[in-house]
């Protein structure tokens, strides 16, 4: 269910605060600190905020024009009544001082109120906010209820939107017609990539859709100047890994696994099997490059149509399973090199019925470097 009943709550507004949600307020004089003095506004932040008095002055020069302390009084209480206070309140104020002009009743309140009616806990809330204060800035009927909405269809459900918004909470920020939309339209009609296949990326990793356009365009370039295809069906999970790695780290890689042997087909081939290993660092693939190489006895074209061996943990899954392939070995319980690649990949549970359970008495060992990888 989208946010229909929200827009109606709020499309309740007066046009007036509809249209002005972020306006500042007028000085008050019906209560508060009055003063003509340009400095009152530094000694109410060190007073009621606890400010440093360098942090205070930064913070007060946008609200040199303020004669009085009501309206800033009045949010501070507002903002403690949610449950932001201390560090977390001068965080706040430090972003964007100009807080303390707002009117609470039509500025911040139906901030909040929007946000705890899609279902965020009053904890949940206040991260979500501190995290992203430029939140704050968003009308509620013109920006933030119209993206909550674009969001929470992407993502397919209320569920994943309130995940995401915990997790990664800064994508509200980015324009939806300016960034998402165009960014949709250009993987759709220029990379053959369907919304339904956008979406499997957005709900993992949504701050992927948000780059800049001209970003993404250039991302395509890089890929293709790699060597894979827009056709290929991988092509948007190669994105989205590009995305989050370095140019210079994707040199690396690909230097090292030329050193081994591989072809720049070969790596982008491992790449696209396999794209979660350009997140491992040169120095985790030399070492487990090396192992298979003179530990196990394969060669590097192995390992590059297998690629699925280097997202295997060394500790946890390579080296425990390689200690019992040597003893099976040595007793002539196991010999078959051809079986290497479901001995090394099986789950546990298969892994433990098929080779440790059967010789478990004879073989007391066994169990216990499966044990002791448990523990």
């Amino acid at each position: 269910m989208l946010l229909h009943s929200a827009i109606r709550r709020h499309a309740l507004l007066p046009l007036s605060r509809l249209f002005f949600s972020t306006s500042t307020s007028s000085p008050l004089s019906g209560g508060g600190i009055s003063s003509r003095d340009p400095h009152f506004m530094v000694e109410f932040l060190v007073n009621s905020c606890g400010f440093s008095m360098e942090d205070a002055s930064k913070a007060s020069k946008p609200l040199a024009h303020l004669q009085s302390t009501e309206n800033p009084e009045a949010v501070l209480a507002f903002f403690r009544s949610q449950g932001i206070d201390g560090a977390n309140l001068r965080k706040i104020i430090s972003w964007k001082p100009v807080f303390l002009c707002w009117n609470v009743e039509s500025n911040l309140t139906p901030k909040f109120q929007c946000l705890r009616n899609l279902g965020l806990s009053e904890s949940d809330l206040v991260y979500v906010i501190l995290n992203n204060p430029a939140i704050m800035s968003l009308n509620v009927q013109h920006t933030l209820l119209p993206r909550l909405n674009v969001w929470e269809s992407l993502f397919g459900s209320r569920e994943l939107l309130l995940k995401n918004l915990r997790k990664r909470y800064w994508f509200l920020s980015s324009n939806i017609e300016n960034v998402v939309r165009p960014n949709l339209n250009f993987l759709r009609d220029e990379c053959d990539i369907p919304l339904e296949r956008a979406s499997l990326i957005l709900k993992i990793h949504p701050t992927f859709i948000v780059q800049n356009p001209n970003s993404l365009r250039a991302l395509v370039d890089r890929a293709e100047g790699m060597g894979f295809t827009r056709r290929s069906r991988i092509f948007l999970w190669i994105l989205d890994i590009l995305s989050r790695t370095s140019r210079e780290k994707v040199d690396a890689h690909s230097k090292l696994m030329n050193s081994f042997g591989w072809s720049d087909s070969e790596f982008c081939t491992a790449i696209e099997k396999q794209p979660n290993i350009m997140h491992y660092s040169t120095d985790l693939l030399r070492i487990k490059m090396e192992f298979f190489i003179k530990d196990i006895g394969l060669t590097p074209s192995d390992i590059a149509s297998r690629p699925k061996f280097l997202a295997l943990s060394l500790k946890q899954r390579l080296i425990p399973r390689f200690q019992v392939m040597k003893i099976l070995e040595s007793e002539e319980l196991w010999t078959s090199k051809g079986k290497l690649n479901m001995f090394f990949i099986m789950p546990d549970p298969k892994f433990m019925k098929k080779y440790i359970l059967p010789y478990k008495d004879k073989f007391p060992k066994l169990l216990e470097i499966l044990c002791a990888v448990a523990e």
